[in-house]
């Protein structure tokens, strides 16, 4: 297999380590990629939302198939110009896509496949919105219809703060057009997690469990991330509750999405909510793997990723199995000081070679450049994702730090605290 990876990210490194890993791949390309990507190989400077440059960079490379890692290009629709062309790809078009690109789609295709998600209101201007609010008890939930980066999402604790965030949404477009509509909906309490999922349209197979810790600070505080670090498998995360998220929630949005016509393809993430007496309730929707979920997931996962996208793409993921993930991944995020906020760039990485000679470490690149020296410097707020691997979730978390603590920046921060309540479900303890 040839395959052009779509994507320059930690989560597109971790997906090239995943496939590079495979016997049935011959070639691998990335379009833009990152220097952690181009170890594996070639990249392209060419902007994966842009489905002609994609569909010549494919000609010129022979790639047999395409894997799509982040969200916009398949919102944009590059999986359809691709297809067209008779282009195999591991990800949905520009319908499937909707699910993660508007999230009142997605609640009203909830509503319509009775798939448990919290009640909810989409508004349109802020008579709409006070309504919605003032019919519902804190804390309240907004959230911006559209692509936000992870920052859409906003828990107010007070009428007075909901008011302000749906002005500065609807009014002065604080999030362009991805704010014009919102979706208030109701407070669930629980616990959350993610399911990772893989579908060819008609089989829906769970990749192993995790959780991420979207907040900037340790104990959950402070703003909304991308995602500062996961693990997974998530320990309380058993075969009957598996179970029931197979039933009342990943099988009925495949049914749902084949009885609206929409031929999926790829990944489907399912952010739950978990409460004491092990409902589950649908957060969200994104129709790719999670960053950083994907660092610690793929980094478990037992099986060939290779295998999986193939058998995806060609309709056959019903005659394909893997086993349950023995390994436990741990990944801390390495973010640029004043991340989610203004941060500087251009400043020299050192120490990720010496992390990497521990057994059970990887440091997936995420905003990282090659400078005019040749020198690995930061270019993002996310700049690695450090992963640790073990038989058991200590083990896994001091490999994680260990690594972390020998990789240095200016203004390098992380939290500490990522899987600290691993062992906490919302009905006790493990």
């Amino acid at each position: 297999m040839k395959i052009l990876l779509l994507g320059g990210g930690a989560r597109e490194h971790a997906i090239a380590w995943a496939l590079n890993r495979s016997p049935k791949v011959e070639a691998l390309f990335a379009a833009p990629g990152n220097p952690g990507i181009a170890r594996f190989g070639r990249c392209f400077p060419i902007d994966p939302c842009d489905s002609a440059a994609v569909l010549d960079l494919v000609r010129a490379t022979g790639a047999d198939s395409v894997v799509a890692g982040p969200e916009a290009p398949l919102v944009a629709g590059v999986a359809d110009v691709l297809r067209e062309a008779n282009v195999p790809v591991f990800g949905p078009g520009k319908d499937g896509a909707m699910l993660e690109g508007s999230k009142a789609f997605a609640k009203r295709f909830m509503e319509r496949h009775g798939i448990p998600t919290a009640p909810f209101d989409i508004v349109f201007d802020m008579e709409q919105a006070e309504a919605a609010l003032r019919k519902r008890t804190p804390p309240y939930v907004v959230k911006a219809d559209g692509l936000a980066a992870g920052k859409g999402a906003f828990l107010p604790d007070t009428l007075e703060e909901a008011l302000e965030i749906c002005r500065r949404l609807l009014i002065e477009g604080e999030l362009k057009e991805a704010g014009k509509t919102l979706v208030v909906e109701d407070f669930l309490p629980g616990t959350e997690i993610t399911i990772l999922a893989v579908t060819d349209g008609k089989t829906v197979r769970q990749l192993p469990s995790s959780q991420d810790h979207k907040r900037i600070f340790d104990g959950d505080r402070g703003p909304n991330t991308g995602g500062m670090g996961a693990y997974c498998p998530v320990p309380w995360a058993d075969e009957d509750l598996l179970d029931r998220i197979q039933k009342q929630i990943l099988e009925p949005t495949v049914r749902g999405l084949e009885s609206e016509g929409i031929d999926f393809c790829g990944v489907i993430y399912a952010g739950l909510m978990i409460d004491s007496r092990r409902n589950c309730r649908v957060l969200e929707y994104n129709v790719r793997l999670g960053d950083p979920e994907a660092q610690v997931v793929l980094s478990a996962f037992p099986g060939d990723w290779a295998e999986v996208v193939e058998a995806a793409c060609e309709k056959r993921l019903h005659r394909i199995s893997w086993s349950r993930t023995e390994k436990t991944a741990v990944g801390v995020v390495l973010a640029s000081g004043g991340y989610p906020g203004d941060y500087r760039k251009g400043y020299r990485i050192l120490g990720i070679e010496e992390a990497e000679k521990e057994e059970g470490v990887l440091v997936f690149q995420a905003g990282t450049r090659l400078d005019s020296k040749g020198a690995l410097v930061t270019s993002g707020g996310r700049v690695l994702t450090v992963v640790g691997i073990g038989n058991s979730l200590d083990a896994a978390r001091e490999k994680a730090y260990g690594a972390a603590s020998k990789i240095g920046f200016t203004d390098v921060f992380f939290r500490t605290d990522i899987s600290a309540k691993a062992c906490l479900p919302p009905w006790g303890t493990c």
